[in-house]
Parts: C-alpha cells; structure tokens; sequence
C-alpha cells in the first residue's frame, strides 16, 4: 500500500516522499484512517515500528485542513516521557509538517526553561512536552490548554514507570472535554488499561505487534559470567571489529559512569547516558554516538525507548534488567527498519531469575554462549523440558482478527485489548524482592 491510499493530502506526501518512505508500516496504515476519522485510539507498539508518523502525519493533516485564522494557539499535544523521545518526536513533526506551515514547540527539563517561553509566546501549533516541564510552565501560567483539539500520550507504560502518571491525571484534567485522544504504549499492564479506560471514547484499538515479542532479526545470546569479571568479558568482546557501535545497558546510573570509566582505561571510546547527566551533556553523548566519534554509549533505560539511532551492530546488556519487559525494548535498539542485529546478554548467579522473567515473557529460549574465557564456574540450573528438547517456547499465537503474518489488526471500537497470552509453567522461583532500577524522579 502507498502512502497515498492512505488519502493524505499533498503536502504530506511530499514530506514522506523527500524522506524516502515509500510505503506505511503496519501501525501506519492501521492507525492512520481512524485518526483522520477522528476517532479516539489505543496502539500497543514497540519503538521502532513507526508509530510516531502515525499519529505526527493525521494531526497535521487535520490542522492543515481546518486552518484557524488569527493568532496561532495550541491545537494539538503529544506527552512524552522523556527529553530525548520528545525530541525525537518533535524534529518528526518538523520533518513531516515541512510543507504545512505549521509550527510546533518542543519543551522538557534540564534547561533553561526562558527560551521555551518565548517560543510559546510566539504562539504554536502543536506542543510536545515532558510531564514535567509542562506542569512547572502551567503553574507559571506560560502554558494554555483551553484550546487544544488533539492529545496524544506516547510509551504511556514507561510514563507509569517513571511516576509520571498522576502529573498525566492533572494536565488532562485542564484540557477541554470534547478532544480527540489517542494513546500508545509497548505494554499493556492494568494501571494502562485503567487510564485508557477513563480518559479514551470508545477507542479504536490497534495491535502490530504481539505483547513483549522480540525482532527475528536479532540473534540473541547470553553469557553466564561472575559478577567480578563482567569488566573483562565486555573488554574481551569489544576486541572485536564487528562491534562498531555498541549500545550497553546498566541497571544504575553509577553503573552506567563505572562502565565508562572502565573502557576509557581500555581505551574503548565511551560516553555514559542517563538522568543525572544534564541536557547538554546527554545530547553531545547521543551525538557523537551517531556521528561514530564514540564507539560505544553505555546507558540506563532511559535510553531504552527514547534514542532512535540507525546501524547500533550491537546491544549489550552488562546488567540484565529486573523487568522483563525492559529487555525487549533495550534490544530493540537494533534491527531498525528489518535490518540485522545482535544482542549479548551478560548473566551472574544473581540475575538468574531475571533471566527466567524475560524467557518467560518473550517464549523463547535465549542461546547460551559456553564458549567463552570468563564462563561462570556456577553449576547451570537444571534445563526445562523444552531445553532438553533442543526447543524453544512456542511465540504467542495472533488473535482474533489478525491479520498477516505481523500480526496487525484494528479492532472495533471500544473493545479492550487483551492481556498477553498466559505463560508457560515457571520452573524455578524468583530470587527475593526486586529492585528499583532507579528512582523515580520528576522533571524528564
């Protein structure tokens, strides 16, 4: 399907054209007839599927057609949870809405707030926004939100994991009633749902992908190793030429700036990225990493979702995270747009039942690498049948109403999601209380 069966109008299309794209992905061609429509949606999709156009490319559509005359006010919103997606989606609109003579502003933490400000006082189109960020402007009274016709909340789970979501309550308990909402998440946990369910008008809901699956293009692989040799075992691998950009994940932010210090003394060029970082430093990170000035950029989840880099050859993930959940987005990092990629996974005693979480989540038997120099002494725990078997745990099923073998659908409206398929039966316990990954904080 091209891009104009999907009846956007030509300004649009010119934009998308001058992008390369030549067809919609699956969460764009499901989703965007139903934004157009005006309807209310709710997308379960992972980063990298292309959902940012699904939403960027029908509002501006909407407010290029039905164009106010006067000073520009707020139309539309989208609530990120993080600096770098809201850049990210904000410099998309720029991209997509090119040819439109819309203008949108960007805003979020850990700058000075004055040059946002003035930008808003230019008058805007569209907002992107961290929760944050816009609770302080709304306090100050630089932010209104009495004219917007569109809200959009993107990766809604990780706003629930950040503590974000009673700052999302107060923001839209000052928007006008009649508006169209659409909201999208990677994951659908209860707490999602129940926002849905209250703030969302019979919505549309629209699938592309099953529920915590990982890209068949990434080949998987985990590395059982103790806890004091990590260090060394990451060195060893980073030997390798094939590793030419490298993203690695910590469960700390400590972590993170131990990691980076570790490889400096390796002379592996490395940068650390996470919330303690200011906003300068985090985008000088993130721009040498994409530039190849730096080889390798060790982060928290904070990058997990938030960083769209082209070509990452690898993930690594130093830690293994204690939400299952996590994983999937951390090596979905690489093998954007179909291409291949690799994801090693270091494992100590400790994380074992980490491991079991995630394996448990994805249906998949993540291979083993036992051949390496630093290979944990620690007896393996007993296999499960399908390990004995040599197999892995049958992929989720599509349900009702899918269609191809991406697994896209569009329900009709205000039918619920389903959970994720049940699990398959644990063969060991969790190893005690799980961690914070780290606090959560105000001000993204």
């Amino acid at each position: 399907m091209p891009f104009a069966d999907l009846q956007l109008i030509d300004p649009l299309l010119r934009a998308v054209r001058a992008e390369g794209y030549a067809e919609p992905s699956p969460i764009q061609s499901q989703a965007i007839p139903h934004v157009l429509a005006g309807q209310d949606l709710l997308g379960c999709a992972q980063t990298g599927t292309g959902k940012t156009a699904a939403f960027a490319l029908p509002i501006l559509q909407r407010l290029a057609e039905s164009r106010l005359q006067g000073a520009r006010r707020l139309r539309a919103m989208v609530l990120a949870p993080t600096r770098e997606l809201a850049s990210q989606i904000g410099a998309s609109f720029e991209t997509y809405g090119r040819f439109t003579g819309l203008r949108q502003i960007t805003i979020y933490g850990g700058v000075n707030q004055n040059p946002q400000v003035e930008r808003l006082q230019r008058g805007a189109d569209i907002l992107v926004a961290t929760p944050g960020r816009l609770i302080d402007l709304l306090n100050q009274g630089h932010v209104r939100l009495d004219t917007l016709e569109v809200l959009v909340l993107d990766e809604a789970d990780r706003m629930l994991d950040m503590g974000f979501i009673h700052d999302v309550r107060r923001i839209i308990a000052k928007l006008p009633a009649r508006r169209q909402t659409l909201m999208f998440s990677a994951t659908m946990p209860d707490e999602i749902r129940s926002l849905a369910d209250s703030i969302l008008t019979t919505p549309v809901f629209v699938a592309v992908t099953p529920a915590a699956t990982t890209v068949d293009t990434i080949e998987q692989s985990i590395y059982f190793v103790e806890k004091g040799d990590k260090p060394a075992l990451l060195e060893h691998l980073l030997r390798d030429v094939t590793l030419d950009r490298v993203l690695v994940f910590t469960r700390t932010k400590h972590g993170a700036n131990k990691v980076v210090r570790q490889l400096e003394r390796a002379r592996v060029s490395a940068e650390a990225i996470h919330g303690n970082k200011s906003q300068s430093a985090r985008e000088r990170a993130l721009s040498n990493f994409k530039d190849g000035a730096t080889r390798v950029l060790v982060a928290t989840d904070l990058a997990a979702r938030g960083i769209d880099v082209d070509d990452i050859s690898h993930v690594i993930n130093y830690d293994l995270p204690n939400e299952p959940e996590s994983y999937v987005h951390r090596i979905g990092r690489t093998a954007r747009a179909g291409a291949p990629g690799i994801a090693y996974s270091f494992c100590t005693t400790d994380e074992r039942p980490y491991l079991v979480d995630i394996e448990r989540l994805i249906r998949l038997h993540i291979p083993r690498a036992a051949q390496h120099p630093f290979a944990s002494q620690v007896p393996l725990p007993p296999p499960t049948d399908l390990q004995a078997r040599g197999k892995s745990a049958p992929r989720p099923k599509a349900r009702a109403g899918s269609s191809g073998s991406n697994g896209s659908r569009a329900s009709q409206p205000s039918r619920r999601p389903e959970g994720p398929a049940s699990s398959p039966r644990r063969h060991t316990s969790r190893g005690g209380p799980r961690r914070a990954e780290e606090p959560k904080r105000r001000g993204a």
